[in-house]
């Protein structure tokens, strides 16, 4: 059974984490202008290159947005929301939640839901979490501030209904792994030792390789970029070439996160109904 009512749901996700990319490994580095420049990139160029891009295609997709860079270009943030992309919770500073206390974890939950809610007037739906960690008590507070969505779990190819603390949830995961994101082959910096730039062309390669599998067996894509990143010129030329092979299959939906989930749910809990007999 299809997942959605339009198609093989293909996510193209943007993590616009501009400068809090590098002061979550280490808040010294707010003190390496250089370093900072290159979070910088991605408010000061990278996202309105995308933003294009998905205009050119009639695309609307989903920016997963810290509280604090919520907070420090809202006009950038406003534009995204005009071009009627959806902004979704990526915590408030990026600070690895592994290093946090329960408290402190609580505190960015809530300063960045507030951000949102402030710049967009309403809650946001979807939660992803800086450096892909949770910790115990995160995902009983998604449930409690009443999320619809999860894009953090690599256990699966296909989107399902989290069970959290024994009990069923409305709470949908749309499951993420490493090879479908920009940054493990193209972030690069001097603080990050060891660490190389591959040719765009790897890139195409392997995510042309995972759509081609992900819709023979009709599951889902969810792909997360970063402006910073993607947003560089030869790196965007891909992600352009990239759509259009996967808008030359039939039956494609790329989407925001919030209306596929909406579209997907029904079915997700009718099957979990069933299995439930």
């Amino acid at each position: 059974m299809p997942l959605t009512s339009k198609g093989f749901p293909l996510f193209l996700t943007f993590d616009l984490d501009a400068e809090t990319m590098w002061t979550a490994r280490d808040p010294a580095y707010a003190n390496r202008p250089i370093l900072m420049s290159q979070g910088a990139y991605g408010w000061k160029v990278g996202t309105g290159r995308i933003l294009d891009l998905l205009d050119r295609y009639g695309i609307k997709s989903t920016f997963f947005v810290p509280g604090l860079v919520i907070d420090q270009r809202e006009a950038l943030i406003e534009e995204i929301l005009r071009r009627g992309h959806e902004l979704a919770h990526h915590s408030y500073s990026h600070a690895w939640i592994l290093s946090l206390t329960p408290e402190q974890e609580r505190e960015e939950m809530e300063r960045g839901w507030q951000s949102i809610k402030r710049v967009s007037g309403k809650a946001p739906r979807g939660w992803r979490s800086p450096a892909a960690e949770i910790s115990p008590i995160t995902m009983p507070m998604l449930v409690e501030y009443g999320f619809d969505y999860s894009s953090n779990f690599f256990d699966d190819d296909s989107p399902y209904l989290h069970t959290v603390d024994g009990r069923e949830t409305k709470l949908v995961e749309l499951p993420f792994r490493w090879v479908l994101d920009d940054a493990p082959f193209f972030q690069y910096s001097i603080v990050l030792p060891g660490r190389t730039m591959q040719a765009p062309s790897a890139l195409l390669e392997a995510w042309k390789s995972e759509f081609d599998v992900l819709h023979a067996e009709d599951r889902m894509m969810m792909v997360g970029m970063h402006p910073q990143i993607i947003g560089q010129p030869s790196r965007l030329k891909v992600l352009e070439a990239f759509i259009e092979y996967a808008l030359g299959h039939s039956g494609v939906w790329i989407g925001r996160c919030d209306e596929m989930v909406d579209d997907m749910r029904p079915g997700l809990e009718r099957a979990r109904a069933e299995a439930g007999r």
